[in-house]
């Protein structure tokens, strides 16, 4: 108990030489307090509520427009033994377990293999809620851009860095800027509530950790009146996220592959140029350099860094992956997001040269015009040899 007053104290949150009573001098209304952070959680809940109406009645006739449809899927047949380790132990029985079910249920290895993969595939999320929830965070992001840009774009410090620091940080907090946190803050609170339950992906512990770090960033920069950076970093991500989950949407739809294509080369070469160059040369900078030009260095100051560089690190593992990505553009070679939730399971079956029940319906369609030309064929051939024996016999 004797350590939770030392929580706020001023050699942690304030630069040497100012006190909270310099703080005082602001406005009640201009200065950022802790409990004002306490409005993230409702809005948390609301944008949970928002989502799941978004989802269900705007984000179908969307899709519907784009020509979004659920691939066709194989079910796996009843099988209670089987079902019950699938649901209470693992969905990837390993071989001393296969052996077990094989003398549990009376089927072969094979027939075990192929019908935990056909289960694994059921349980795949369908295109429409892949749709749904890009979809939703298009939406957002469009309107956190436009809205972030309106309050942003006569202020000083949006032209010049060292404005950030200008008279910090007695510095007064606009309303505007307020709500622009909050409502950020209740986006990012809302993913978290819902990441157990929304589609995962191959960089799924990668998403934790940015949506928990940008909590903390935004919540330690309010409190420690790093607003003007902060707004800063949120506009610079906003920008990148716009058209990733635009590419995403034209991706889920049919017809929609070169608008796919462009808007992929539109947000690589955005998020390269945010993430990987005005990123760390511009904020990055600011807050190690340009703000040294002010105060000296304090504890706010190291972990606030910190922070950045977290994220700065997460920004080199995407950026890796959209490398991935450019290369089989590139080549002709790419099919699917590079952190889609299909393309471990997919590896899998081509590698144990497997049929994939949840292919496309190209390779399908494909599949039934061979298997149907060959039948066609084969009628030809027999009628054929049908009418030269009649011939035969004739003569």
């Amino acid at each position: 108990m004797e350590l939770l007053p030392n929580v706020w104290a001023e050699h942690y949150w304030l630069p040497p030489g100012v006190t909270w009573e310099d703080m005082d001098r602001l406005a009640h209304s201009e200065r950022p307090l802790p409990q004002h952070l306490l409005m993230a959680l409702p809005l948390a809940l609301i944008f949970v509520g928002l989502r799941y109406m978004f989802e269900r009645f705007c984000a179908p006739p969307i899709g519907r427009c784009l020509g979004v449809r659920n691939r066709l899927q194989v079910t796996a047949d009843p099988a209670p033994e089987l079902e019950s380790f699938y649901t209470q132990q693992s969905a990837r029985p390993t071989q001393s377990d296969i052996i077990h079910l094989m003398s549990l249920c009376g089927k072969s290895q094979r027939q075990i293999e192929t019908w935990f993969r056909l289960r694994r595939h059921q349980d795949k999320p369908c295109q429409t809620k892949k749709f749904g929830e890009a979809t939703w965070r298009f939406f957002f992001y469009l309107t956190a851009f436009v809205g972030g840009l309106a309050c942003l774009i006569d202020t000083p410090w949006f032209w010049d860095l060292r404005e950030c620091w200008r008279q910090y940080p007695v510095q007064p907090m606009q309303s505007r800027h307020y709500w622009y946190y909050m409502l950020e803050l209740g986006f990012y609170g809302s993913l978290l509530l819902r990441i157990s339950v929304d589609i995962k992906r191959k960089d799924f512990k990668e998403q934790v950790i940015h949506h928990l770090a940008t909590i903390f960033l935004l919540s330690f920069s309010y409190c420690a009146n790093y607003i003007r950076v902060g707004t800063l970093v949120m506009i610079l991500h906003d920008s990148a996220d716009i058209l990733l989950e635009s590419a995403k949407m034209f991706n889920y739809g049919s017809g929609w592959r070169k608008v796919c294509d462009v808007l992929f080369v539109v947000f690589a070469s955005v998020f390269f140029l945010t993430r990987l160059v005005i990123f760390p040369s511009k904020i990055i900078h600011t807050t190690l350099v340009l703000s040294m030009e002010t105060f000296e260095p304090f504890a706010g100051y190291y972990f606030f860094n910190i922070l950045l560089m977290v994220l700065q690190g997460l920004h080199v593992f995407w950026a890796a992956l959209i490398l991935r990505m450019v290369g089989k553009f590139l080549t002709g070679t790419i099919e699917k997001d590079e952190r889609s939730d299909e393309d471990s399971e997919l590896e899998e079956d081509k590698e144990e040269g497997d049929y994939c029940p949840t292919g496309s319906k190209d390779t399908q369609n494909y599949k039934l015009l061979t298997l149907s030309n060959n039948c066609v064929l084969n009628n030809f051939t027999n009628h054929r040899a049908s009418v030269a024996d009649r011939m035969r016999k004739a003569q």
